[in-house]
C-alpha cells in the first residue's frame, strides 16, 4: 500500500472518531433538549389548574364570627378553628425574629424559594440530620392556596407551591407574608395563628408575650404534639432553646437575653375562647339560626363576620332573674318556662329566656317550642271582631257548656255560667263560649289574617276552634304579635341583628326600620281598651295589676290549655310587649302548692318580675290613643249560637241545654299577693273541651313540629 493511501486511510480514521464524538455530543445534547422540552411541558401542564392566587382571597384564612350585645361586649363566637388574626403592632417583636430564625433564616432575602435553604436540607439528609426546605411562603401557599393539596407529598405539588411562592412574593411585601403565615399556621391545641395560640397556652395578647414564651411557641410548628407546653414541658423546654440558640446565633437577641430567657422556667397559663360559652346561649343559638338561614356555614363559621345584636344585657339579666325568682318559689325542678321581651318601637328583642337550664337542654322554648297558646290567642279573634265591625259592647250569652256540632261541646273553665255579658268582660273573663259563638259570627279566615297580619307566622288552619288558641305558637311571635297593640297597630318584626360587618369591617347587613300598617290605629286603640280589664278587678290577669310597682300603664291576655299543660302571660307596656309561656318541656298536667298551676301563680308574676325590675325609675309613658272610633255595624247585625241581644229588648232565644247554672260562690276565693299560699280566683280563667282532630295537637320536641 501506497504512502498515499496509507494516509488517506488514516486520515478517514481520524475524522470517523472526530464524527463520532461530535455525534455523541450532539446526541447529549438532543437528548437534553428533548427533555427540557417534556420537563417544560410537563411542568406547565402541572402548572394549568392553579387556584386564582390573584385574588387577596385566596390567602384569607378562618376567622370566627363574633357576636355582640348592644354594649358591644362580645357574648359568644362561632369557629371551626380557633383563630384570631392580628396585625404586626399586635404581635411581640420577639415573635416575628423567633420565627424567622426558626422556620426561615434568608426570608428577608430570597424571593419565595430559597436555593440554599434547598441544599442546606440535602447535606442535612446526607448526613442523618433533618431540616426543612420549604420558606415561610411556600409554607403559607400550601395551607392557603393549596390547602386542599397540602398532604399531597408529589413532586408537582412542590412544583406548584414554588411557583406560586414566587408570583405571591410579587404581589405583597415580606411584612405582609410574615403576617399571613403567623395567622394561619398551627400550633396545637385547636389554636390557629399567634394570637389564639398566645390565649391558648399563656392567657395573654400576642403582643405581650416574653422572650422565652415567644421561642416556646416558635418551637411548635415543626411538631405541635410533641413539643405541646402543656401536655410535653420537657420536650418543649429543649425545643424552646434550640429555638433561642438560632436567635443568639443570627444575631437577634443578645448573651444576656438568650441566658435569662434559656433559664427561665416553663409557665403555662392556659386560656380559652368562648366557644359554647355564650352568656345568652339561647339567644346565640337563636342568632346563629337566622345567620345560616342567609350565609353558607363556611361564611358563618370561618367569615370572620361581626354580628350586632339586639339583647341587651340589662334586660337580659332582669327577664332570667324574673323566671328562676318564680320557678325557685314554686319549687318544681321539672317545671320549665320561656320569656320573650320586644321593644315595639323598634321591634328588638331586648331579652329572650329560652328555658331555666342551657345544660340540661339547648332546645330554646322561647323560638322553637310551638306550644298551644290558649286563650291569649283570643286577641286575635277580639281584633278581628273589632275590624269586621262588632262592637266590644255587644252583648253575648256566655253559659257553659254549649254545644256547637254532634261532636264538640265548649264550657268555660269550672263550667260556669258567666250568663249574658259583654264581648269586652267575656274577654276578660276569658269566656271560651263567648268567643266561639264570635269566631262563628266572624267567620274564621278572619282571625287567621288578623294573626298574620300582627306577626304570627307560623300556619293556621281556619277552624272556629282557632280561636281557643289550639295551634301551636313560640312565645317569640306571640311577643312581636302582642307589640303590635303597643304600638298603635304598626306591626314590626321581631329583630335579633341590626348590623353584620364581614372581617375587614365593611357593612354587609343593616336593619331598616320598616314598619307596616297591620291595625288602623281606631281598631288597636279599641282593643287595647279591652286588653286592659284583663289586668283590673275580674280580669284573668288582675294580680298583675295588682303586682305592678311602676308608673306604667299595662295590658295583656292570660292562656290556659286543656289540663293545664300550657299557662301563658302576654302583656304589654308602652315600651314592652312581653311573651312568657311555662309548663313541662314533655307536656303533662302542671301543678303548683298542690293544686293545678294557673297563669296567675306563674307566668303572672315571672312578667310582674320583670318589668318592675326594668322600668323601675322609668318615666310615665302612655299607649297610643285614636282620636276616631271604629265604625261599628248594628248589633242586631250578628247572630250568635247562643241567642241574640237587642238594645233595649230582653235576652231571649236560649237554647238551655246549652246553659247551666252555677251556684258556687266563687267570692271568697282570693288572690293573697302577700303570701306564698295563693288561692286562685276560678272565676277568672279559662279552659275548654274540644274534642275534633285538631283539638290533641300536641308538640313534639323531637322535631319541633307539631304532631
Amino acid at each position: 500500500m501506497g504512502v498515499r493511501k496509507r494516509r488517506a486511510r488514516k486520515n478517514a480514521r481520524t475524522h470517523i472518531i472526530g464524527f463520532g464524538i461530535a455525534g455523541i455530543f450532539g446526541f447529549i445534547a438532543m437528548l437534553m433538549a428533548a427533555l427540557a422540552i417534556s420537563l417544560g411541558s410537563l411542568v406547565t401542564s402541572w402548572l394549568q389548574d392553579l387556584p386564582d392566587y390573584n385574588s387577596a382571597d385566596a390567602y384569607l384564612v378562618s376567622e370566627p364570627t363574633q357576636i355582640v350585645d348592644t354594649n358591644g361586649t362580645v357574648i359568644a363566637e362561632y369557629y371551626l378553628q380557633n383563630r384570631r388574626s392580628v396585625e404586626m403592632s399586635g404581635v411581640s417583636d420577639y415573635v416575628l425574629k423567633a420565627i424567622v430564625d426558626t422556620e426561615d433564616i434568608r426570608f428577608y432575602r430570597h424571593n419565595g424559594v430559597d436555593p440554599q435553604g434547598i441544599a442546606r436540607a440535602v447535606v442535612a439528609q446526607l448526613m442523618g440530620g433533618s431540616e426543612g426546605a420549604s420558606t415561610i411562603t411556600q409554607q403559607l401557599v400550601r395551607n392557603t392556596v393549596l390547602s386542599e393539596e397540602q398532604f399531597d407529598y408529589t413532586v408537582r405539588r412542590k412544583v406548584r407551591e414554588a411557583y406560586l411562592a414566587i408570583q405571591m412574593e410579587k404581589m405583597y411585601t415580606k411584612d405582609q407574608i410574615l403576617m399571613m403565615y403567623l395567622n394561619t399556621i398551627y400550633f396545637g391545641h385547636q389554636a390557629y395563628g399567634i394570637q389564639a395560640a398566645s390565649i391558648t397556652y399563656f392567657n395573654k395578647n400576642a403582643t405581650d408575650l416574653t422572650l422565652a414564651e415567644a421561642a416556646t411557641l416558635a418551637g411548635l410548628p415543626q411538631s405541635p404534639s410533641n413539643y405541646d407546653p402543656l401536655q410535653n414541658p420537657e420536650l418543649a423546654v429543649k425545643r424552646r432553646n434550640v429555638v433561642l440558640d438560632r436567635m443568639y446565633t443570627a444575631g437577634d437577641i443578645t448573651k444576656e437575653e438568650y441566658d435569662q430567657a434559656v433559664n427561665t422556667p416553663l409557665e403555662c397559663h392556659e386560656g380559652y375562647f368562648m366557644q359554647n360559652q355564650s352568656q345568652q346561649p339561647y339567644f346565640t343559638d337563636y342568632v346563629k339560626q337566622l345567620l345560616l338561614e342567609d350565609f353558607d356555614q363556611d361564611t358563618v363559621f370561618q367569615g370572620g363576620l361581626k354580628v350586632y345584636t339586639t339583647i341587651d344585657p340589662s334586660y337580659q339579666d332582669a327577664a332570667e332573674q324574673a323566671v328562676h325568682t318564680r320557678l325557685d318559689e314554686i319549687g318544681n325542678d321539672q317545671l320549665d318556662a320561656a320569656l320573650v321581651a320586644v321593644d315595639p318601637d323598634t321591634g328588638y328583642i331586648k331579652a329572650m329566656v329560652g328555658g331555666r337550664s342551657y345544660e340540661e337542654s339547648q332546645f330554646n322554648l322561647a323560638t322553637q317550642a310551638r306550644r298551644q297558646p290558649g286563650s291569649s290567642f283570643k286577641l286575635f279573634t277580639l281584633v278581628a271582631a273589632l275590624r269586621e265591625g262588632m262592637n266590644p259592647n255587644i252583648y253575648i250569652n256566655c253559659g257553659s257548656p254549649m254545644t256547637f256540632s254532634p261532636t264538640w261541646t265548649v264550657q268555660n273553665y269550672g263550667n260556669i255560667n258567666y250568663g249574658t255579658i259583654s264581648l269586652s268582660n267575656a274577654f276578660a273573663v276569658s269566656s271560651n263560649t263567648g268567643f266561639v259563638q264570635v269566631a262563628e259570627a266572624i267567620g274564621a279566615d278572619k282571625i287567621v289574617s288578623a294573626a298574620h297580619d300582627m306577626g304570627i307566622s307560623v300556619d293556621l288552619p281556619a277552624y272556629t276552634s282557632l280561636t281557643l288558641g289550639t295551634v301551636g305558637v313560640p312565645p317569640v311571635q306571640m311577643a312581636e304579635a302582642y307589640a303590635t297593640i303597643a304600638t298603635g297597630g304598626l306591626h314590626r318584626d321581631a329583630i335579633a341583628i341590626t348590623r353584620i360587618e364581614d372581617r375587614n369591617g365593611n357593612i354587609v347587613y343593616e336593619h331598616q326600620d320598616n314598619p307596616t300598617r297591620a291595625l288602623d290605629e281606631s281598631i288597636s286603640a279599641a282593643a287595647l281598651e279591652v286588653m286592659k280589664e284583663v289586668c283590673t278587678y275580674g280580669g284573668t290577669a288582675e294580680v298583675v295589676g295588682s303586682g305592678m310597682t311602676v308608673n306604667q300603664p299595662v295590658a295583656g291576655k292570660t292562656g290556659t290549655t286543656e289540663n293545664f299543660r300550657d299557662l301563658w302571660f302576654c302583656g304589654i307596656t308602652p315600651q314592652l310587649s312581653v311573651a312568657i309561656w311555662c309548663g313541662y318541656r314533655e307536656e303533662g298536667e302542671i301543678f303548683v302548692g298542690g293544686s293545678n298551676g294557673h297563669p296567675y301563680n306563674t307566668a303572672c308574676p315571672m312578667f310582674t318580675y320583670f318589668v318592675n325590675s326594668i322600668l323601675d325609675g322609668v318615666p310615665h309613658e302612655d299607649f297610643p290613643t285614636s282620636s276616631v272610633q271604629p265604625t261599628y255595624k248594628d248589633n242586631s247585625t250578628w247572630t250568635f249560637k247562643g241567642g241574640t241581644y237587642n238594645w233595649g229588648d230582653s235576652y231571649y232565644d236560649y237554647n238551655e241545654e246549652e246553659t247551666a247554672e252555677d251556684t258556687t260562690d266563687y267570692s271568697e276565693q282570693t288572690y293573697d299577693n302577700s303570701t306564698e299560699e295563693q288561692t286562685y280566683d276560678t272565676s277568672t280563667e279559662e279552659t275548654y273541651t274540644d274534642t275534633t282532630d285538631y283539638s290533641e295537637e300536641t308538640y313534639t320536641e323531637d322535631t319541633g313540629e307539631a304532631a
